[in-house]
């Protein structure tokens, strides 16, 4: 998002896989559920590319993690990747809850492209 955000216009997948270092395909693979969301736009054609319809400022990380990987999940244990509540909870129950707390506090309260400017720093 932050290569699409520098860009003066549309970029084709193989250029923007180049700018991010990537494959095209993954590039593709990433880009689809963010064209979904309305976060990237897709135009087909020669012409066509990739471009950025969303301010930096106003997505957060956990927007974007989630928009690419699906919901978090707070309902599985880390322990046996199994269901675990509080009936039946495992050891490590309350504090993963309370660190993944935390870190899903962080991710909503960060947004991107405060993330793209601590990492030019």
């Amino acid at each position: 998002m932050r290569a699409l955000a520098a860009a003066p216009g549309r970029m084709k997948g193989p250029e923007l896989a180049k700018a991010v270092g990537s494959t095209s395909a993954f590039v593709s693979q990433v880009l689809s559920p963010l064209v979904r969301a309305g976060l990237v736009r897709s135009d087909p054609g020669p012409t066509g590319g990739y471009s950025l319809t969303a301010d930096l400022d106003n997505v957060s990380l956990r927007e974007v993690i989630e928009t690419i990987e699906g919901p978090t999940d707070a309902g599985r244990c880390v322990l046996t990747d199994g269901p675990c509540d509080a009936v039946g909870s495992c050891a490590l129950h309350e504090p993963w809850l309370r660190a993944r707390s935390q870190l899903l506090a962080e991710l909503d309260a960060t947004s991107v492209a405060d993330a793209s400017e601590r990492n030019d720093g």
